[in-house]
């Protein structure tokens, strides 16, 4: 098993579908101050299925509103735009992520649980950090996993080798990823925001979710993002064979003032959250 080149790897980027056109026009239509409810509601509307998968989401324990969101406008209102970008994003990637994913030991929809467990931990502790942007944090821990859809393949190839790297050389999961493929999952799974024309911290906090300690364009969602994937790992769900050696930065609780007990209560409030099956379901 070679080393994959960069050129294989721009072109089953490139092979990826890109953002469905409505995602493009919600992410532009909630950055333009001047757009209301209603023209959201136009452009969700043409797709039947994003905006079933949107409402239930909303409706979820997660945003926990005593009553029902009957519309997309309802949702607007009670949700607000920011919030509502992030669960069309949500309701649009679900496809993708949703997939079994042999090469990283994840059954169907496994992946799709871990990145959804991910997006609600980083918003949770987005909060409890003061960070914001709670959409952002949800949006890049939401996608800090997309490389394993491109890499899957490979890795079915290879996994074999990077379990017995893990394991003889005691080493972390991603960097057994790297010596063995030549790349890792989040480097390009940042190729992968790049091509959706993410933010720059977006890209960043997904290609360094592993290493939250280099970042450097915004190094508190880089720690988000990283310290809810390991929440998600702690909590089981969704967990291949990169949760072996996963070890959280001390570092990134540090630069969000968070210990291990605040850690915990978080841990049991995305508990109570996922009673709610609803959450991760995509039908």
């Amino acid at each position: 098993m070679g080393k994959i080149s960069i050129e294989a790897i721009v072109e089953a980027v490139n092979d990826l579908p890109a953002l469905p056109q409505v995602v493009v026009q919600v992410i532009k239509l909630t950055e333009d101050p001047d757009s209301t409810a209603q023209d959201i509601n136009r452009v969700l509307s043409q797709d039947q299925a994003i905006t079933a998968r949107v409402l239930k989401m909303a409706n979820s324990a997660f945003y926990g509103f005593p009553r029902r969101i009957g519309s997309i406008t309802d949702a607007i209102v009670l949700l607000g735009f920011r919030t509502l970008r992030s669960i069309v994003m949500a309701a649009s990637v679900s496809d993708i992520l949703v997939q079994e994913m042999p090469g990283y030991a994840l059954e169907y929809g496994e992946l799709w649980r871990h990145s959804q467990c991910t997006a609600m931990a980083a918003r949770l502790i987005a909060r409890k950090s003061k960070f914001a942007l709670l959409d952002l944090a949800y949006t890049a821990a939401l996608l800090h996993d997309i490389g394993k859809v491109i890499l899957n393949g490979t890795m079915q190839e290879a996994y074999r080798e990077v379990v017995a790297k893990v394991t003889d050389d005691n080493i972390s999961f991603i960097n057994a990823e790297d010596e063995i493929l030549g790349f890792n999952h989040a480097q390009v799974g940042a190729r992968v925001a790049e091509k959706w024309n993410l933010p720059p911290e977006t890209v960043e906090a997904i290609q360094l979710h592993h290493s939250p300690d280099e970042a450097k364009v915004n190094r508190r969602l880089t720690a988000i993002v990283h310290l809810a994937d390991a929440v998600c790992v702690a909590m089981g769900i969704g967990v291949g064979i990169d949760g072996m050696l996963y070890p959280m930065s001390g570092e990134a609780m540090q630069l969000l003032g968070l210990d291990e007990i605040e850690i915990e209560n978080i841990i049991s409030e995305l508990i109570d959250v996922f009673s709610d099956q609803q959450i991760f379901e995509i039908k």
